[in-house]
Formats: structure tokens, sequence, C-alpha cells
């Protein structure tokens, strides 16, 4: 590790809730509060299926909690929580002043997603701005990364320090078994 990198060891992972296809209104967010390995915390929020308000709840729900002055580091598992509210993650970076690691087990099909925001989703032409501007995800491993106000050394070792269990960090893990549990009684699928 060169002597400019940081080690991120307060970490919050952010995960949305399951919902239903035909599901209207606001999708439970979970935010698992990590120092080091150990799980210190849970926060849990909102934001509207398909709006467009994702960096605001988010900001608001860090900012807010008594987690705020030790969080080092903000995961996120793709950017869109509750269908297509796409994070502008330069937006939460800026001001929550913390840097911003996007972790998918998948490369997403960006046309795939461009067509859709354009012809089925309310403000889709910003929501595609925003996911334009992040630009391509990297690959990491067995992962793909994007990231704000990390470099990719950081990220790196962030992912390798964090992921026990799988290839998932461990803060993303858990907050998406915890995120499923609080809708079906139980967690499901892969973690």
């Amino acid at each position: 590790m060169s002597q400019s990198q940081r080690r991120f060891s307060n970490i919050i992972g952010l995960d949305d809730c399951p919902f239903s296809q035909d599901f209207r209104g606001a999708v439970q967010v979970v935010g698992t509060v990590y120092a080091g390995l150990r799980l210190d915390g849970l926060l849990v929020g909102e934001v509207e299926k398909d709006g467009f308000d994702a960096a605001d709840r988010l900001v608001e729900l860090v900012s807010r909690s008594k987690f705020a002055e030790h969080v080092q580091l903000i995961m996120l598992q793709g950017i869109t929580l509750a269908g297509f509210n796409v994070v502008d993650v330069f937006d939460l970076h800026e001001r929550l002043d913390l840097p911003v690691l996007v972790v998918s087990r998948r490369e997403p099909d960006l046309s795939a997603i461009r067509e859709a925001l354009l012809t089925q989703v309310s403000q889709g032409e910003e929501k595609w701005a925003v996911i334009k501007r992040l630009g391509s995800m990297e690959p990491m491993g067995a992962v793909f990364i994007q990231r704000v106000g990390l470099n990719l050394g950081e990220a790196e070792e962030t992912i390798s320090r964090f992921a026990v269990h799988g290839h998932i960090p461990e803060p993303l893990r858990t907050a998406h078994l915890i995120a499923g549990a609080l809708v079906d009684g139980q967690s499901r699928g892969r973690a």
C-alpha cells in the first residue's frame, strides 16, 4: 500500500429491499454500518420506486445518523435503488464529503438500461445523464466497480479486505440479507 493510499475501516453499505414489479410508493433501504469487519449498527430509510430522490434520501440517512462523524466510505450495490431511482454518486460524494464505491456482481447492460430509461421511466433523460457521467464499470476480480473519491488501489484493497464470505463486501452482503428479511421475514437469494 502506497504512502498516499487510504485504508477505509468505517463503512456504510446500502441496499434496497425487494419489491414487486407492480408496487408503487416508497421502498425501504437498509444501511449496515461496519467498523472493520464488525457490524456496528443499522440504518433504515426509504426512496421512491422509480423516483429520483435516492441521493437526497441517502444524504439525509447518513448525515442524520449517530454514525455520521465516523463514516469514511459509502458502498452501494449498483447505482439504482427501488427500480430506476438512480443515485447521483457525484452528488452523494460531494454532499457527504465521502468516497463512494459501487459494487456489482455483473456488468450492467447499459443499452438495455438506456432504452428502459428513455422509453418507460419518468425523468429518464436526466437519470441516463447521471449513469453516463459515471461511465462504465471497471472489472475487479469477480465483481465490477465504479468509484468516486477513491483511487483504484484503495477500491481494490477495500474490496479484498471486506469480501470475506464470497465476492461481495460484507457491508453490502449484510445489507442485502437484512433487506430481504424485512420484506419476506427471512433473507432470500444470493447475498
